[in-house]
């Protein structure tokens, strides 16, 4: 129990977004992804995760877990496999399929709707935990604790009040904290929390974590690492795997290509400038990469916050 408490103590977690949709038509899509946490309510309908050869579904009532960085089959609709989409397809073409409600009266009280907040859990402001921890999307089952600080947040959102964003920031690490004790409670990947609860006991490794957040557009070879850490270069891949169950390079890479999905949604950054400022000198080597790992061009993720305000202009 301590040591849970110690990982709870050290997240660091950042309220995202909160939207409520109408599902307008159904659809799949078989690689969904993203780098935020998402926590979906279902408030009528059908949505469905396929975890391997079993189809999860939901009900309403039941939330869905996605953790950041983990591709999902995802169904929306009772004949959504009919209709199948990847990533891509999905993010540029979001308006066909949902159509976003932004009146408060009306969040939980339309047909084929659900809510969703998406966040940021990271230990010591690097690691996100639940990605580290290698967990499968789930469905959670009728949790009212849970359901109602999503809708709070969602409410929060939609409404115009004094301390909006202290009330999402404080809620979020409600819902992050229930979902922890939803997973404890459960006895849900015992084994992976349990083995990254050394994250927090081996100062070397937060002072790589730590090193490579303050100097991720610059040299992060094994040999700096290993300076960084005081082990040698041959060791330090195998030191650094052994404690997160990856390498070293494949997590730099995702802590570069996770700023560069951020710069491209938050900034008038160029691809060029963005490639540049973490660490590529090679904007069209970075380009593949990016669309590697997300399975959608970097241009067409910058367009991803552009479509989600066209989306807020209509209204349920």
């Amino acid at each position: 129990m301590e040591d849970y408490d110690k990982i709870l103590e050290s997240l660091h977690i950042k309220f995202l977004k909160a939207r409520n949709f109408k599902l307008l038509n159904p659809f799949a899509v078989r690689n969904f992804y993203d780098i935020e946490n998402t926590l979906l309510l279902l408030h009528d309908g059908d949505i469905t995760l396929k975890l391997g050869d079993d189809f999860v579904k939901a009900r309403p009532g039941d939330i869905l877990f996605v953790p950041a960085g983990k591709p999902t089959y995802i169904i929306y609709g009772a004949t959504g496999e009919s209709n199948m989409l990847n990533n891509e397809q999905f993010i540029t073409q979001r308006e066909k399929y949902f159509q976003l409600n932004t009146n408060p009266d009306l969040v939980g009280n339309i047909a084929n709707s659900f809510s969703y907040v998406t966040f940021n859990a990271k230990l010591f402001d690097s690691v996100n935990f639940f990605t580290s921890l290698n967990i499968t999307p789930f469905v959670i089952r009728q949790n009212p604790t849970l359901s109602l600080l999503i809708l709070d947040v969602v409410l929060e959102t939609l409404q115009k009040k004094y301390g909006k964003k202290r009330v999402q920031r404080i809620k979020t690490e409600l819902i992050v904290i229930e979902l922890m004790r939803y997973i404890l409670e459960k006895n849900l990947f015992v084994e992976q929390i349990t083995t990254n609860s050394s994250y927090f006991k081996d100062q070397r490794l937060m002072d790589i974590f730590e090193y490579i957040k303050k100097y991720l557009g610059g040299d992060l070879s094994n040999k700096v690492l290993a300076n960084v850490a005081g082990v040698s270069e041959d060791y330090v891949g195998q030191y650094f795997k052994n404690l997160t169950g990856i390498n070293p390079q494949d997590y730099i890479e995702y802590q570069r290509m996770e700023r560069a999905s951020e710069l491209l949604r938050t900034t008038k950054k160029s691809i060029r400038e963005i490639a540049k400022e973490i660490g590529y000198k090679d904007t069209a080597y970075f380009c593949r990469r990016f669309k590697m790992v997300f399975g959608i061009s970097a241009g067409k993720m910058r367009k991803r916050d552009l479509l989600m305000e066209e989306l807020e202009k209509l209204k349920v």
